[in-house]
């Protein structure tokens, strides 16, 4: 028996047992409005499944138990054998099996494809995000491969298939494929024209032998990688298999295994190439043209991440104060932490908003939707992500000490929560970029302004932040130092207007009122006080 000093009382139970899709009222309705209506049903009993299997005590055993058990190298067999293997613990195996069957790697040929991945990517990914990483790469080389049809037509069917199977063989021994790609290197980083790794032609065929290193390799046991290196016309894209057609193994080095501040499930490695067989994509010189729509595709899946990170941060937040009695009433009745956590249900549903708008764009597939996507996806990679880790924060600071323990899951989403700003780009390499398709595609800028124009009229904080972001672009000089600014303004600009023309009048009211009318602190819990927060609250609890 217990002793009385131990009985516990006050505490909130486990937010477990739940469907983390049907729960989210914020990511059903995206889905209900991007997805045709003869393909709903379908859709919804999809995202259904998976988000019941996410909110599941078992999901949630298997994210614990693939951060604690993380990846290890095994460089060489008992014998001295060069192998080159890591070793996940069963747990990551469920994880990515579920993804894969799941359909998370399966968006390019199915209708509504990107709409449905990214709502089933944002809600997997609430139940462990590591292994996130390589149905993120595996899903966006699909584009990249298509720009030479003979290996797209060898390769597409098993990078789109709904089979996992894990273990080293050869790809036409496998029904379905996971890829990774290899493009920084030791003194580039992200300016990925300063790669040294040289490419050197073989017989004929666009066959390459490639020698040098990369400095991050994710995922370094997918079945096949896209890498960058420098052949006679200059930077050229490559397709790395890990295993040869002839069942021997490709030269594939892994040095070391990163020890990274969170994502821990995950393998990042460092890989040195020695004569290693690779397939040309693209033509030579071109690496970076080939490539960047695989860039985009995660950069956007950075942007779902993060999304997914804040919901299930801001859902634990909203759900231990339900339960959670303090000064003579439960804690989500007192008005100052209603504030807050009305504060980061906007930040959350802000960030589905734009990730699924961004999701549908690529479904569309017309020349307007792809030029908006040019601006749009920059802007959202670098606000989104970097807004994720205060949410993070401040949604842990509200269990208090309990969100401070590992038990409570919280410092896992917070560790992880840096990574999506930094993957695929940092923040300024985002800017930057934004600044080259202002510069260099008019169109774009077109076609972003015809998207918020859309809500023009609507609300007048949006109204007057539209006309500010058209003086700001009106004067080039010194861009480049505002690039961030800019970003910024852009993805608030975009998705106050997603709001408005769609969440209900008091989430948008209450956006616009602080992110764009200028009514808001410097943290989270600085709202207008005559906002209906208690409703923006309530909308954000995850039913159980």
């Amino acid at each position: 028996m217990a002793a009385t000093t131990h009985t516990v009382t006050n505490q909130a139970p486990p937010l477990v047992g739940y469907d983390v899709y049907t729960s989210d009222r914020a990511l059903t309705e995206a889905v209900e409005r991007h997805v045709a209506p003869g393909l709903l049903d379908e859709a919804r009993e999809e995202l259904s499944e998976l988000g019941r299997s996410a909110g599941s005590a078992q999901a949630q055993e298997w994210g614990t138990q693939a951060n604690e058990n993380p990846p290890k190298l095994r460089t060489h067999d008992r014998y001295g054998n060069r192998i080159d293997e890591v070793d996940f613990h069963p747990a990551w195996h469920r994880l990515l099996g579920h993804g894969v069957t799941s359909g998370l790697t399966n968006a390019w040929g199915r209708p509504a494809g990107h709409v449905r991945r990214a709502a089933g990517f944002l809600v997997w990914t609430q139940a462990e995000p590591g292994h996130g990483c390589p149905l993120s790469m595996t899903h966006a080389a699909v584009p990249a491969l298509r720009t030479d049809p003979a290996l797209a037509a060898e390769w597409e069917p098993k990078l789109t298939s709904q089979i996992y199977q894990e273990g080293l063989r050869p790809a036409a021994d496998k029904p379905g494929v996971l890829f990774g790609m290899g493009m920084t290197e030791k003194q580039g980083g992200s300016d990925v024209r300063a790669n040294t790794t040289r490419a050197e032609p073989v017989g004929g065929d666009g066959e390459y032998l490639l020698t040098g290193h990369k400095w991050f390799c994710s995922a370094p046991m997918s079945d096949g990688f896209l890498v960058l290196a420098q052949a006679a016309e200059g930077l050229t894209c490559f397709l790395v298999p890990r295993i040869l057609e002839d069942g021997t193994r490709n030269v594939f080095r892994i040095q070391r295994l990163k020890d990274k501040l969170g994502n821990r499930s995950n393998a990042s490695s460092e890989v040195e190439f020695d004569g290693t067989w690779a397939r040309r994509v693209g033509d030579e010189g071109r690496g970076v043209r080939t490539i960047i729509e695989m860039v985009a595709a995660t950069r956007l899946d950075c942007v779902l991440g993060s999304a997914a990170l804040m919901r299930q941060s801001v859902a634990q937040a909203v759900h231990h104060s339900v339960y959670r009695s303090t000064f003579g009433g439960p804690l989500i009745d007192k008005p100052l932490m209603r504030n807050v956590l009305a504060d980061l249900a906007l930040e959350s549903e802000a960030a589905t908003a734009l990730g699924l708008r961004l999701a549908a764009a690529y479904d569309a597939d017309t020349e307007e939707e792809r030029a908006f996507l040019r601006l749009a996806v920059p802007a959202a990679k670098y606000w989104v992500t970097k807004r994720c880790t205060p949410t993070v924060a401040e949604s842990l600071e509200c269990l208090g000490g309990n969100g401070y323990v590992e038990e409570s899951g919280m410092p896992r989403l917070l560790r992880e929560s840096p990574l999506n700003s930094i993957w695929e780009g940092s923040g300024n390499v985002q800017a930057l970029d934004l600044l080259r398709a202002l510069q260099r595609e008019p169109q774009a800028l077109n076609a972003f302004l015809q998207e918020v124009g859309r809500a023009r009229g609507a609300d007048h904080r949006l109204d007057a932040a539209i006309k500010d972001l058209l003086t700001e672009l009106a004067d080039l000089d010194g861009i480049e130092a505002r690039g961030r600014r800019l970003a910024e303004r852009i993805a608030l600009v975009l998705q106050g207007s997603l709001l408005v023309r769609w969440a209900p009048p008091e989430v948008s009211d209450a956006f616009c009122a602080s992110r764009l009318g200028g009514d808001w602190g410097t943290a989270f819990g600085t709202l207008p006080h005559t906002l209906d927060l208690a409703s923006v609250v309530e909308r954000a609890r995850a039913e159980v």
